[in-house]
């Protein structure tokens, strides 16, 4: 099954698409990176992890970014996969966050890697 991407993006006059596991790193993107009360209609949509990020790298964040990110997950996303790890790292400029899931539907394992640099 073919999906549209996200953010959306014409490729040759057509829509660009992605496969499953796309779509679920676009989903994932969506949920961890929309901060609460971007969306009109869903004002308590997203995890709010860019507001983290520019707190600086200190030992708290990690457990803050992993508590906030499971949460919301969990909360958007529950239906669709479920976690089987969640890593975050913290280094002096950067955040890296792993995850490993499997699809409810399928029980299909996927993964998901996202790297931000800190201000």
């Amino acid at each position: 099954m073919s999906w549209m991407a996200f953010p959306f993006a014409p490729r040759h006059g057509r829509t660009l698409t992605r496969d499953d596991d796309g779509h679920v790193r676009d989903m994932l993107e969506l949920v961890l990176f929309t901060a609460p009360g971007e969306r009109v209609n869903q004002p308590d949509f997203g995890c709010g992890l860019n507001r983290l990020l520019f707190a600086g790298a200190a030992p708290e964040l990690a457990g803050a970014l992993d508590m906030s990110m499971r949460g919301a997950i969990q909360r958007w996303l529950g239906d669709v996969l479920a976690i089987q790890e969640l890593s975050v790292e913290v280094s002096e400029s950067t955040v890296t966050l792993e995850l490993t899931y499997s699809l409810r539907a399928s029980g299909k394992n996927g993964s998901a890697r996202f790297e931000r640099r800190l201000t």
